[in-house]
This record gives structure tokens, C-alpha cells and sequence, in this order.
């Protein structure tokens, strides 16, 4: 056994270890086991069965948690298990918060505590109140607009549209008491940026190396950031190819509108606004990148967004907002549809990936658009946005060689030999942290980067390369039966992810 999510081992009590337990409670439940050492080997504890009755009480008393304090013996020796479970409400620790997430204990801070004290009390941020703005406040425009929208789409009766601009806003649960919420102030509010940091949308322009041509800021309603987003990129940052079906003639560009809008409603309807950092959409000559300051909701991974999945909307308060308006969807389908719509356009699909900041997503364009727009393709240096800005390095054939040789779990002595490596020095810098660099391979231990037991293990980032490559070989070589196997090894890919691959 490991230390895992579930399980931490101490070799001593220490009344510190009084965070352990909070953050058990605030997570999933767990063990903390007293009397064992970093490798699990039972030393015993001396102590054991005066703890056995302090515990309990200490915990209940300072946490106001009630935990199961058990006593075990191995090989003669005791220790104690206390089994914690996982609580409702938050439970601080001498007015600190701390939460479980994987092996490690984590303290939560800032919006990380913000999202946790309103998960708990079963609040959104959206859904709070926001002292200091009435309806009188609001933008009679970006009402207007919105009652024109919930006219088309049907979704909102019309007696409710029929109502004062107090009413509306009543129906569509965006007042609480005396109080708008956060989010009548961002879907209706003329400047939301008055009241919360970072509620704009950043495009730019950039050469291949990362120079910046020029740039626009989009304020104003949610409403009038997303339509003026979409204008901007369709007229002002990408450039159409004009072809002729008979003697109509085609605009073609290198995103589908629909996925272009898809994404731009996504970002703004499903972003974090608790993170002090607008959405950012860089658009180069070969390339799109859209970043959106995003939380994924407890459990999801970024392969739960490429597949069918249920809504679970993060600002459910924006979101109700955009589908009574006839906008979104609010079956989960975003994702998808923007996929769809880039294969019925018979562009390159977008590649996704998520990371702590946020969601990324990155629309390719295709040889054959670049070719009529430049003349020739030419590929872009892809700058990471200022929130984080060291530039993502390559996958070398040092990497390459480690993420082949990578089964399981391995060691880096292990890792070594297979490779035929001895500078250890060589392989640190130009194999384990190259790859760790690119999210390619991860720590076992990530808390304890120096500890004798570390080992590494492929991301799923990592796996997904590897796959890739020998799909691409093996169709290279003309075996017809490459995609299904590269199918049934990667059961979370859509069906037709294929499509984009020559």
C-alpha cells in the first residue's frame, strides 16, 4: 500500500496533525494511521491506548468532529487508525481550512476557499448577493436585447417578458432578497467590470514568434461581450477564403462560426470569475487559442468534457440567462458541438486541455486555407497568455525514448538502466524534466519530489502521444485495422476523432 487520497501515515502524534483530520473531513473521508512510517511499516506507538481515549474528545472538541479512533496491533506493535468522514459543512482548523487532494494536504486560500465555503453552504458565486447596484443601474439596452432573444427562442412565456424590469429579473432567479445577484450585474450591469475584476474579454494578433500587431478589449454586458467578440474575430482577426459554388460566392473560414460562437459562450458563461484574469483569445496566422480561467466541477477530468456528459454549469444563475435566451444549450452539449461543427466544415478538430489556471482550447487551421490566405503554411510559435508565461517546450527524441520506455510505475534507477543511461545529471535535465515540463509523465509523490520511494508514471497527456504515434505508423504502413485499435485503447476519444488525422 501507498499513501493515496484515502490513507496518510504518521509515525508520531503530533496535535498538528489536527489538520490531517480537517482535511479528510473537507475531502472525501479518510484514515490518518499513527504509528507507522513513510513506508507503512508498523513501529509502534508508544502512548497508544491514552490516545485511544483523548483522541476522540481533543478532535470532537476542537474540530467539532466526531471521528472512529481504532486500536490495531501488527507484529506486536500498536498503532492507532483514525477513520474520519467526510462532513457537509467546512471544518476549520484554528480558523484555517485544508482540504485532501490526492497524497497531498492542501490549505485552501483566496478562491480556492471562496469555491469551497459556497460549495458547502450549497451556494454559487454567481448566485450571491452584490450590495450597492439596483435595477435602476442596469442597462436598459442589454435588457431590451435580451427580451428580443427570450422572444425567439420561445424559452421564456411571454408574460414574463411582458413584466417590468424588476419582475424579469425576479422570474429569472437573479434577485435575492432586497439585493440583485452577481449575475444580473454581469448579464445586464453597462461596466460589470466596476464590480468584479477581470470580467473582459482580450483578443489579439500575433506574429509567429509572439509578437504582438495589435489587441482590442470587449467590456460591457455578457450579452455585448459575446456578440462583440464574435464580430471582431469574423471581420477584423480572421481572414475569410472566398471560393464560388456556381456563381454564389463562399466565404470559408478557418473556424466554423457555430464552434467559434460555441466557444467564445462557453468561456464567458462557464468561466470562473472569482480568478482576477479576463478570457484571452490569441489568433495567429496558423492558429487559434482561446484560454478561459475555468474550474472543471469536483471530479471531472478534461476527458469528462470530450465526452457526452451532463450539464453541470458553474454560474447555473449566467447559464439559466443564456438558454432562456436561446444561446446555450443546457444539456451539457457545448463541447460537442463544437467538434460537430468542425467536422461538417472539414476543418482540423480542436485540440482541448486543462490545466490549474484553466481551460485551453486550440483551433489548427488547415493546409489548404493557409495556402490560399499566405501562399504557403507557415506555423506559429505558440506563446503561452501572460498568466503563465514560459513558452511550452518540445517533445524531443530524449522524451520520446522516456515516454516509450515509462511502463507502469517505474523508478528513475529503473528508468535508467532500461534507457542505458549513467549521467544522472544528463537524465534529470534532458529526459525526466523535459517530460515533466510538457505534463507528459507525473510524480507518484508529488509532495515529496526527493523521496526514496518516487517514481513516475505517464499523464494522460503521455498516453495519448503515445497512441497517436503508433496510429500514425501503423496507418502509415497501411494497416487498415489501425484507427479501431487505436480506438479500443482509448475508450474516452469520439468516435470520429479520426476525421482530422491525415
Amino acid at each position: 500500500m501507498t499513501e493515496s487520497h484515502n490513507l496518510e501515515w504518521k509515525e508520531t502524534w503530533h496535535d498538528d496533525y489536527l489538520r490531517w483530520v480537517s482535511g479528510f473531513a473537507n475531502a472525501d473521508g479518510g484514515a490518518l494511521v499513527i504509528g507507522k512510517n513513510d513506508k507503512g511499516q508498523t513501529i509502534g506507538l508508544a502512548g497508544a491506548r491514552k490516545l485511544l481515549e483523548d483522541l476522540p474528545n481533543k478532535i470532537r472538541d476542537l474540530l467539532g468532529v466526531v471521528v472512529q479512533v481504532k486500536l490495531e496491533q501488527e507484529d506486536g506493535k500498536d498503532y492507532l487508525e483514525i477513520v474520519t468522514p467526510a462532513y457537509p459543512n467546512p471544518i476549520s482548523y484554528r480558523g484555517r481550512y485544508y482540504q485532501r487532494s490526492g497524497s497531498t494536504l492542501q490549505e485552501l486560500k483566496g478562491a480556492a476557499l471562496d469555491r469551497f465555503l459556497l460549495r458547502r453552504y450549497g451556494r454559487t458565486w454567481d448566485g450571491s448577493p452584490l450590495p450597492g447596484v439596483g435595477v435602476a443601474d442596469l442597462s436598459p439596452d442589454a435588457i431590451a436585447r435580451f427580451r428580443q432573444l427570450a422572444a425567439n427562442s420561445g424559452r421564456l412565456n411571454t408574460g414574463a417578458l411582458a413584466e417590468s424590469d424588476a419582475r424579469l429579473l425576479d422570474k429569472l432567479k437573479l434577485t435575492e432578497g432586497k439585493y440583485l445577484k452577481r449575475a444580473a450585474v454581469l448579464l445586464f450591469h453597462p461596466d460589470p467590470l466596476a464590480f468584479v475584476t477581470g470580467a473582459f474579454v482580450k483578443l489579439g494578433f500575433f506574429r509567429p514568434g509572439g509578437d504582438l500587431i495589435y489587441h482590442d478589449e470587449i467590456n460591457g454586458s455578457l450579452f455585448h461581450q459575446s456578440q462583440q467578440t464574435l464580430d471582431l474575430l469574423l471581420t477584423k482577426y480572421l481572414k475569410a477564403a472566398v471560393g464560388y459554388e456556381g456563381i454564389v460566392r463562399v466565404e470559408r473560414f478557418p473556424v466554423p462560426r457555430e464552434a467559434l460562437r460555441e466557444a467564445v459562450l462557453n468561456a464567458l458563461v462557464h468561466r470562473d470569475y472569482m480568478i482576477p484574469a479576463p478570457i484571452q483569445i490569441r489568433v495567429y496566422d496558423d492558429q487559434l487559442i482561446l484560454w478561459n480561467p475555468a474550474v472543471l466541477p469536483e471530479g471531472w477530468t478534461q476527458d469528462t468534457l470530450l465526452v457526452p456528459h451532463t450539464s453541470q454549469p458553474y454560474n447555473p444563475d449566467i447559464a439559466n440567462a443564456f438558454f432562456r435566451a436561446g444561446e446555450i444549450e443546457a444539456w451539457g452539449q457545448g463541447i460537442e458541438r463544437i467538434f460537430k461543427a468542425c467536422r461538417r466544415a472539414g476543418t482540423p478538430q480542436p485540440r482541448m486541455r486543462f490545466d490549474a489556471g484553466g481551460v485551453w482550447m486550440e483551433f489548427p487551421f488547415d493546409e489548404a486555407y493557409l495556402r490560399v490566405i499566405h501562399g504557403a503554411v507557415k506555423p506559429s510559435t505558440e506563446v503561452t497568455p501572460e498568466v503563465t508565461p514560459e513558452v511550452t517546450p518540445e517533445v524531443t527524441p530524449e522524451v520520446g525514448r522516456l515516454l516509450t520506455t515509462l511502463q507502469g510505475e517505474m523508478s528513475r534507477t529503473d528508468l535508467m538502466a532500461a534507457l542505458g543511461l549513467k549521467d544522472e545529471k544528463h537524465f534529470r535535465e534532458h529526459y525526466q524534466q523535459a517530460a515533466t515540463a510538457l505534463g507528459l509523465i507525473e510524480m507518484t509523490l508529488p509532495d515529496k519530489p526527493r523521496s526514496r520511494l518516487q517514481k513516475y508514471r505517464l499523464t494522460t497527456a503521455g498516453r495519448a502521444i503515445l497512441l497517436e504515434s503508433d496510429f500514425r505508423q501503423r496507418m502509415a504502413r497501411g494497416e487498415a485495422a489501425a484507427f479501431d485499435t487505436w480506438r479500443a485503447a482509448s475508450p474516452d476519444t469520439p468516435a470520429d476523432a479520426g476525421d482530422a488525422l491525415p
